[in-house]
């Protein structure tokens, strides 16, 4: 008897103390419907750009990212890039996205065939000054121990 109680009283415990996760909150669909469509990335800024190279999404240096052109489809939470810069490395890839209410930008970058539900590990940015024709994105990245903004902007496609 007393380890049934013992052991509902644990599963009571383990169930209650479930933490919140960034995938469990609720879609802003009004961001995600404005960011719908096809989009070029135009700018990427950060302090002292001039000195310091940023490794962007753990692909290439953030530089390499202006130019590129992004797919957004806002009924799936789908869509994909392609870094197409001359002076750097070709990359293309599927991407799986979402904006939540608290205006945090869920990225996840795929392999080819790849299901997001799979993929443990994304990106988590910042929404910001978004209207029909841009948007910004910004990430908070630690540099020699001072964390710093990288603000990548973009432009919509006509």
């Amino acid at each position: 008897m007393k380890q049934t109680v013992l052991l509902v009283f644990l599963c009571v415990f383990l169930f209650g103390c479930k933490t919140s996760s960034i995938t469990n909150s609720k879609l802003d669909k009004h961001s995600q419907v404005e960011i719908k469509g096809n989009w070029t990335l135009s700018n990427v800024i950060y302090p002292s750009s001039e000195y310091i190279k940023i490794n962007s999404f753990q692909i290439a240096d953030s530089k390499c990212f202006e130019g590129s052109t992004w797919k957004f489809i806002s009924n799936n939470n789908k869509g994909e890039f392609i870094l197409n810069k001359p002076s750097c490395t070709a990359f293309s890839s599927p991407i799986n996205w979402f904006v939540n209410e608290e205006g945090q930008f869920i990225l996840k970058i795929l392999s080819s065939g790849e299901k997001a539900k799979k993929v443990r590990d994304g990106f988590i940015l910042t929404v910001a000054n978004q209207s029909e024709s841009r948007f910004q994105l910004i990430d908070k990245v630690n540099v020699g121990g001072t964390i710093i903004e990288v603000v990548y902007q973009f432009q919509k496609n006509n």
